[in-house]
């Protein structure tokens, strides 16, 4: 085995990336790797093999065995990090499939991270745009797995490169897919992916995906990004290839870096973090087809509710992201007719289209910039909110679609306006454009603005003056503050303080700052070299400036000198040299003994043998004006010039660097405490979350005790409402119960009153002769009928218990007899039965009918009486004296023969 694993390690690299043997493979990633991170440059003779046959790398990105793929994709990240460029674009086409299908998903954690590694080094090597091309397709992938890890990585990419490396559109594409996944997993990383895409893009995201999800989904989004807007704007953490030279070309220019090579690197990705054009995502909607055809004659309706309606229609058409060009000159010049409407409702709704219209054309807006911006400024006269909220909404998307140098002719104009409504407005309207101009003005509008903003802090409307100031400060942040001091001159204290503060709180987009001025004070030595002999500087200079040093030594001649070099013994300020490399060799050497003392210069010949010495005169002085003086004294301070001029020009330099150093040790400690401020930002930007959490969490649980009470309150009014009409319900029963007993008392009395007459009547027939007989039957017959007709109607009025219920009973009541043994057959009618039961008439009262009728009168008044204290009894008499009416007749039948026999019934 030893032997064999020698022959293996001879082999070369290529051969043993294909052996089939995995133990061989892998112990080839391992050496590739190795000699890869041992190689001086991306020229090495290691690459070579792999840059002529790079198809090798997918077999090593995707190996069958995990130990081995783990070792192939380190060695791979090695072969891109130290290969370059061009090892990168050569494997990428063979690598970036494999690698996500197979690696991504790998079961070991340095399989994964090694996978992501290299995606994200093909990025920034290459382009994100061919590794998304090659990344995306796998999102469609039958296995779960691989697409949770393919989304994992899209996050991985847009965290650190941002949107403005990987473009947004395609990935956010094809979210709406992975979202309706039935793996849990793949549902969990499209949800992350949302979030990180969400740091960067914010709202602008929504348009494209949004109404493809289900509404759950919305809501669970929802709460995710209520976390993501409370922190700070994200910023771009890992740098391509391309930006790293940037940022290494700014470091090492002094002049366009303010700083170290750490501040420039800073810098530059602040620059390039900037806010991406969400405009860019969507794709152009086309919507002339969607406006109205009628539009033109709907706006010049006399009634406004025609004009609103055709406005609305106007507004549904263009509420699109983006616009495609077209010709909407018409419509424009219709909108700004519509801004001079009587109606607010149209001028709102008109503002309001103009609005989307800027916003979706964006540059191709610019041409009707002058159509529709004089009628809205004008129009800026309205009092109410809403309308000047909406055309000042109007105004800053139409100004996003041109720059301050289109606009600003206009403005100026109608700050001038005798309306002081439009001039408050106009004032503001200027303030915002110049918070969000990305283009410093040129100077020329810089002084037309600045006077705009000193005319107006005369004004006498406090809001005016206000808006000059405002003007004033926002404008010293764009310019600086040594730039704005010409334009502040003649200004007292005050309006001087109120725009200092404005100044200091003002937030503007301007990125041209006057930076690299400060940055030229180091050519200024070699021109004091060459000034610095035939100098002499007066005494009392002031020390200059150094951005003002280099200038006027670089471009003065030295024949300039000599009329102004006149050596004062008082040392006024005001007879000094102009030159610069004087003033700096005058600070260098003026001190006590030096060459410039007061002493050295007593001994100076008078002004009218220096003066007119020019550089170039013979060192003996054969000048004019020698007056008996020594010719060889005036060399005196010319001959030792040269060493001590080196030396200053030494010193001079090593006080620069002193200076320098002290500056950056302050630049540093102003870092440090930018970042404890950051860091303490950042905590408190934590705790003001929480915070805010536990308040929404607190109003949750209010409002849901609120609800539960208003529901508990609910519920107690209808019961009580319930209750109520229950209680209702029962007295309206009672009184029909009442009603009822009344019903039958008016019942039972005439029942009581009623049977005895057609008794007494029945028994007033007679009993004299056969003929009688017959027609008693007769009418006896109709009695009973009505007997039983009437004691039917009453039975059924009554309650159950008054009426008799079973045969039986009927019978017992049939049987009753009087006293005397008197028969059914002996009572002749119901009055006759009343006799036979009264106490009043005996066996005898069968007698004459005078008799009869008046014993039948006494016998109703007793038994009136008697009933109305017995109704039970009553009926039961009543229904006793129909049975025995009805055997009467029956029998009378008989006799007469009118009636069948049984049988025959």
């Amino acid at each position: 085995m030893a032997e064999g694993e020698e022959d293996f390690s001879s082999l070369p690299l290529p051969e043993r990336f294909a052996h089939k043997n995995w133990k061989v493979r892998k112990e080839g990633y391992e050496d590739a790797k190795a000699q890869f991170e041992k190689t001086p440059d991306e020229s090495a003779p290691v690459f070579t093999p792999f840059l002529q046959d790079p198809g090798i790398w997918k077999g090593a990105v995707a190996d069958s065995n995990v130990a081995a793929q783990v070792e192939g994709l380190g060695a791979y990240c090695a072969f891109l990090k130290f290969g370059g460029v061009q090892a990168c674009t050569r494997s990428r086409p063979y690598t970036v499939g494999p690698i996500a299908e197979k690696g991504l998903p790998c079961a070991r954690p340095a399989g994964k991270a090694s996978a992501q590694e290299a995606l994200l080094l093909c990025v920034e090597l290459d382009s994100a745009d061919a590794v998304l091309e090659d990344l995306l397709p796998v999102i469609s992938h039958k296995v779960p797995k691989t697409i949770a890890g393919a989304l994992a990585a899209l996050t991985i990419l847009y965290h650190n490169f941002g949107c403005k490396i990987v473009d947004p559109k395609p990935t956010l594409k094809a979210l709406p897919k992975v979202f309706g996944h039935a793996d849990k997993n793949v549902r969990a990383e499209a949800q992350g992916l949302t979030v990180e895409l969400y740091r960067w893009l914010r709202e602008a995201i929504k348009p494209l995906f949004w109404s493809d999800l289900k509404p759950v989904q919305q809501q669970d989004l929802e709460k995710l990004f209520e976390n993501v807007k409370q922190e700070p704007s994200p910023k771009q953490e890992r740098f391509t290839r391309a930006q790293q030279d940037a940022m290494a070309a700014a470091s090492a220019n002094p002049a366009a870096s303010d700083g170290g090579d750490d501040q420039g690197g800073e810098e530059f990705a602040e620059e390039e973090a900037e806010e991406v054009d969400v405009f860019d995502l969507a794709e152009p909607v086309d919507v002339m087809p969607k406006i109205p055809k009628d539009l033109h004659d709907q706006l010049a309706s006399s009634k406004w509710k025609d004009r609103k309606e055709a406005l609305d229609a106007l507004y549904t058409a263009v509420n699109v992201p983006r616009i495609r060009d077209g010709p909407f000159d018409e419509i424009v010049r219709a909108l700004a007719k519509c801004m001079k409407d009587a109606n607010i409702a149209v001028v709102t709704v008109a503002a309001n289209c103009v609005d989307l219209l800027a916003k979706g054309l964006r540059n191709g807006f610019l041409k009707y910039r002058s159509i529709i911006m004089a009628p809205m400024l004008e129009r800026l006269k309205e009092k109410k909110q809403s309308v000047a909220d909406a055309l000042g909404q109007a105004l800053d998307a139409v100004f996003m679609s041109t720059d301050l140098s289109e606009c600003l002719e206009e403005i100026l104009e109608f700050l001038k306006h005798k309306n002081p409504q439009v001039k408050q407005e106009t004032l503001k309207f200027l303030i915002r454009c110049l918070r969000t101009t990305r283009v410093v003005p040129s100077k020329p509008d810089i002084k037309a603005i600045a006077d705009a903003g000193t005319k107006a802090m005369t004004e006498s409307t406090e809001g005016l003056r206000s808006g000059g100031a405002e003007i004033l400060g926002t404008l010293m942040k764009i310019m600086g503050e040594r730039a704005m001091n010409p334009y502040l001159e003649g200004l007292d204290d005050i309006r001087k303080t109120k725009i200092k503060e404005y100044f200091e709180t003002a937030e503007v987009k301007a990125k041209d700052r006057p930076k690299p001025i400060v940055a030229p004070p180091k050519p200024a030595a070699p021109a004091g070299r060459k000034v610095a002999p035939g100098k002499k500087p007066a005494l009392g200079t002031k020390r200059p400036a150094p951005a003002a040093a280099a200038p006027p030594a670089a471009e003065e001649p030295p024949a300039k000198v000599a009329p102004r070099g006149v050596a004062s013994k008082l040392g006024k300020p005001g007879l000094a040299p102009p030159s610069s490399a004087g003033m700096k060799l005058q600070r260098k050497l003026g001190g006590p003994g030096g060459l410039a003392s007061p002493q050295r210069r007593v001994a100076t010949p008078p002004t009218e043998d220096a003066a007119p010495a020019p550089p170039a005169a013979p060192k003996f002085g054969l000048g004019r004006g020698l007056a008996g003086r020594p010719i060889a004294k005036p060399a005196a301070p010319v001959e030792p010039a040269p060493v001590p001029a080196a030396a200053a020009v030494n010193a001079m330099s090593a006080a620069d660097r002193a200076e320098l150093e002290e500056l950056r040790a302050e630049k540093e400690s102003f870092l440090r405490t930018i970042d404890d401020l950051k860091n303490e930002r950042s905590k408190y930007n934590s705790q003001i979350t929480e915070l805010q959490n536990q308040n929404a969490q607190l109003i949750e649980d209010h409002t849901r005790d609120v609800l539960s009470i208003k529901a508990k309150e609910t519920q107690l009014v209808r019961a009580r409402s319930d209750a109520e009409a229950a209680e209702q319900n029962v007295q309206k029963q009672q009184r029909e119960i009442e009603r009822l007993k009344r019903e039958l008392a008016r019942a039972l009395r005439a029942s009581a009153i009623s049977p005895p007459n057609a008794g007494s009547e029945a028994g007033s027939l007679g009993l004299s002769d056969s003929a009688s007989i017959y027609q008693e039957s007769v009418s006896n017959g109709h009695a009973a009928r009505s007997g039983l007709h009437l004691q039917s109607r009453f039975d059924n009025s009554r309650p159950r218990s008054y009426v008799s219920a079973t045969p039986s009973e009927e019978k017992e009541n049939t049987g009753l007899e009087s006293p005397g043994g008197l028969g059914p057959r002996e009572g002749s009618g119901f009055g006759l039965g009343r006799r036979k039961l009264s106490p009043t008439y005996g066996l005898s009262g069968l007698g004459s009918p005078t008799r009869s009728s008046r014993s039948s009168a006494h016998a109703t008044d007793d038994e009136s009486a008697h009933r109305s204290v017995e109704p039970a009894e009553n009926w039961k008499r009543a229904a006793e004296v129909t049975s025995q009416l009805k055997a009467r007749i029956e029998q009378m039948k008989a006799r007469q023969g009118l009636s069948r026999p049984p049988a025959q019934r």
